[in-house]
């Protein structure tokens, strides 16, 4: 297994900001993995999943000035790039002859090496959405399951963009208080 650099985040980012490839390196190193996996996770081609990693690297470096850390980690910034670069290739209508081309032998794939899959039903994570109003539950469904933006979100629920990110925020904001609740109660359980 390799070995993750020693170099600290901000170090990484001043790297990338000053152009100097040894940064570029070190992310992919720390990065490309989980990246990978994550782009797989909606593209489900190996063709397509490196291909959408490698643009999203380009786009990584090519952009490394715009990295605003009081917004998030490096890695979300770069996970944002990357699943939005993949959820683009799905929109493509080349992706989408492709896809209804294959044959049944190369429409299925396996690789054990991936991770285990998300199936937020089968943690139970469905049933933790379903507590949420209808409104909430509904914007979390289109923008985290079903992965639209939250432009694509407003324009088909027909609602206007700011209300969408006021509502995944108090989505999120009460996902959070419950599983706040839910680790204190485990946690109090494993402690006796």
């Amino acid at each position: 297994m390799k070995k993750k650099s020693n170099i600290t985040e901000e170090e990484l980012v001043e790297l990338l900001k000053n152009g100097d490839e040894k940064g570029l390196e070190v992310l992919y190193k720390n990065y490309s993995k989980a990246l990978y996996n994550v782009i797989f996770q909606i593209v489900h081609s190996d063709e397509l999943a490196e291909e959408a990693l490698q643009d999203g690297f380009l786009k990584i470096w090519k952009n490394a000035i715009s990295y605003d850390k009081g917004k998030g980690t490096i890695f979300t910034w770069m996970l944002n790039i990357c699943r939005n670069i993949a959820i683009d290739k799905t929109r493509s209508k080349s992706f989408k002859n492709e896809q209804k081309n294959q044959n049944l032998e190369t429409s299925v794939s396996f690789d054990k090496d991936l991770p285990i899959q998300f199936f937020p039903d089968q943690i139970g994570l469905t049933q933790v959405v379903d507590r949420l109003k209808p409104e909430l539950r509904e914007v979390i469904e289109m923008v985290f399951f079903k992965g639209y933006t939250q432009i694509q979100a407003a324009e088909a629920m027909k609602i206007p963009l700011g209300t969408i990110k006021t509502r995944s925020r108090n989505a999120i904001l009460e996902l959070r208080k419950y599983f706040t609740v839910l680790i204190t109660l485990v946690t109090t359980i494993l402690n006796f």
